[in-house]
């Protein structure tokens, strides 16, 4: 695993993995009081409540961003109902547990927001890298 950082309330904790990032700025436009990417720390945990916070959390398209809630020991995210939604000139987004066989074979276990690429200039297929944004796609 990458590089983490984790910004807590004392309720709930964020872990944001910048590696995962897609960049879709989603975290920004929804609460942009908390997530601030030209700032340094990006994230101002105490500007919203816990209840937005993870809500919020819960629609990272890249599942860069995550949460537990404090004194919860396994950290393992909550599991939501598959659904599946088309993002405009981006991404497939499907939220939920999934299973992933990769086409070596390879297998890996997604929880909550999983972006598939559409555009088909991924660097990290089957997963969006955000290269839909710098090939102007549409679709």
């Amino acid at each position: 695993m990458g590089k983490t950082k984790e910004y807590s309330n004392g309720e709930v904790t964020i872990v944001w993995e910048p590696e995962k990032c897609i960049h879709s700025a989603i975290c920004a436009r929804g609460l942009p009081k908390v997530f601030k990417p030209r700032e340094r720390p990006w994230i101002t945990i105490d500007a919203a409540s816990t209840e937005d916070l993870v809500n919020q959390v819960k629609q990272c398209p890249s599942g860069a961003l995550s949460y537990y809630m404090d004194g919860n020991a396994n950290k393992e995210a909550e599991h939501l109902e598959t659904k599946v939604e088309v993002i405009e000139n981006g991404p497939l987004l499907v939220y939920g547990a999934l299973h992933v066989t990769h086409k070596d074979g390879s297998r890996e276990i997604k929880n909550k927001t999983t972006a598939f690429c559409r555009c088909g200039s991924s660097n990290n297929k089957p997963f969006c890298d955000g290269t839909h944004t710098k090939k102007a796609f549409i679709g």
